[in-house]
């Protein structure tokens, strides 16, 4: 064969399975060294160990915690609340970023050095390069997001303690049971991780700048977190793959729901298929025979990527109203209610008093918005008026106790009380020991399908 013929689309992709498979298993070997050789790697792998082990040291020697955080206030009481704090985190920013930096620039590198006529006429053919390449990369990012759970697990057991976590419902879980569900939502988080390394890739074939490839995820990983807090619909925040990073936050809640969990694995896998097939269909209607046209720089495509991008943005913001309103004032209610009567008892437990088994508070809950629409995410607030029985003419005393809530687009809320309704944010406890206290901060999540 020529190697014209080989450099080709029109190419025969391939001489059998056998040596398909041959040709990939020597692409992702050469691919893994490569990797593995490369700095950016090892400073992501060496952030993945250290850098939940700084997180927990600054935490140790520091009163404050990352109270914004779903369970960011239970991080000195619980080493399984900070690998969930830095889950968190690491679905919002880190895992994109994670994604760009170690695949943005596996294929355009061959555009970079000029070497796609060498390996495609010496080594192998576009198939298997395209599979070993893409091997190589699901490897290492999976490999990376194991190696940073297994690190902040062991971060927040030595450094902070096996002590019990307090659910999203307000329920305490058992050592046990909390450590098997940190790690199904470790796991949970694998496929938005790989749908972002899928669009990596795209990014590197499509556009052969590294850069872009680089870069690019970190940037629509931000346009997506500006799209979840517009609109008070669900049908476009379940379809962007940055919200399937939160689909793990059901299995904490005190009434487990899967459906949030079932779209963000389909929507996940859409998002892979789209951009991994996307990449091929370039990739194998790419012609490197011949001699590279040189294209002058200018600003005509820069401006029409820019101002395109604008249109779909400004479109796609439009779309977050389609659908129906995931959160609005009643799934609110019913999910701060309960919440506030499990850690109202949790709290008084705490302090040495005898609270009876299945003891229910009496609450009047009100809940709205502080904008012109009633639904949607944002600022809400939530006033409990709590009836405490009391002897005399007047047989209850109206409390009430208001919360500034933080609600975003996947149900999950911070309700936040001042000090004056509910106390300071730690306590002492019977032992004397200082706590958390749990009626600070609230933390909860409801099913907006």
């Amino acid at each position: 064969m020529s190697a014209t013929h080989a450099l080709r689309p029109s190419d025969a992709l391939g001489a059998g399975r056998a040596g398909s498979s041959a040709g990939v298993r020597h692409v992702y070997r050469a691919e893994r060294r490569k990797l593995s050789a490369q700095l950016s790697t090892r400073l992501l792998a060496l952030i993945c160990v250290l850098g939940p082990f700084a997180f927990a040291g600054v935490l140790k020697i520091q009163t404050g915690s990352p109270a914004d955080t779903l369970f960011g206030v239970w991080v000195h009481q619980s080493g399984l609340a900070l690998s969930l704090v830095v889950l968190g985190f690491c679905g919002s920013w880190g895992f994109p970023v994670l994604a760009g930096v170690l695949c943005g620039d596996i294929f355009a590198s061959e555009d970079r050095y000029g070497t796609w006529k060498m390996v495609l006429t010496r080594s192998s053919t576009r198939r298997a390069l395209f599979a070993g390449k893409l091997l190589a990369a699901v490897s290492f990012s999976v490999g990376l997001l194991v190696l940073l759970a297994v690190s902040s697990l062991a971060a927040g057991l030595l450094l902070v303690g096996p002590g019990k976590l307090v659910s999203l419902g307000g329920v305490e879980l058992s050592v046990g049971h909390g450590l098997v569900l940190v790690v199904v939502a470790w796991l949970l988080n694998i496929p938005p991780m790989l749908a972002f390394v899928s669009l990596a890739v795209l990014l590197s074939v499509a556009t052969r700048n590294g850069i872009v490839g680089v870069i690019g995820p970190a940037l629509l990983a931000l346009v997506m977190q500006l799209l979840l807090l517009v609109g008070s619909g669900v049908w476009l925040h379940m379809l962007l793959v940055g919200s399937a990073f939160g689909g793990w936050y059901a299995l904490f809640t005190a009434h487990h729901y899967y459906g949030p969990m079932a779209i963000a694995c389909i929507v996940s896998l859409i998002w892979i298929v789209a951009c991994l097939g996307g990449a091929w269909l370039i990739l194998r209607r790419r012609d490197f025979a011949g001699t590279p046209v040189s294209r002058r720089p200018g600003w005509v495509v820069p401006v029409r990527v820019a101002v395109g991008s604008a249109v779909v943005i400004a479109l796609l913001a439009v779309a977050g109203n389609w659908g129906p309103d995931g959160d609005t004032a009643a799934r609110l209610k019913a999910s701060i209610t309960p919440a506030f009567n499990n850690l109202t008892i949790l709290q008084q437990r705490e302090l040495g008093r005898f609270v009876p088994a299945g003891t229910k508070l009496n609450v009047l809950p009100s809940c709205s918005r502080r904008a012109s629409t009633p639904s949607g995410p944002g600022d809400w607030i939530c006033t409990l008026d709590v009836f405490i029985p009391q002897p005399g003419a007047d047989p209850f005393q109206q409390t009430p106790v208001t919360y500034d809530v933080s609600l975003q687009s996947n149900g999950c809320y911070k309700a936040e009380s001042p000090p004056s309704f509910v106390g300071q944010q730690t306590m002492r406890d019977a032992a004397g020991h200082q706590v958390v206290n749990p009626l600070f901060v609230i933390y909860g999540c409801f099913n907006p399908l």
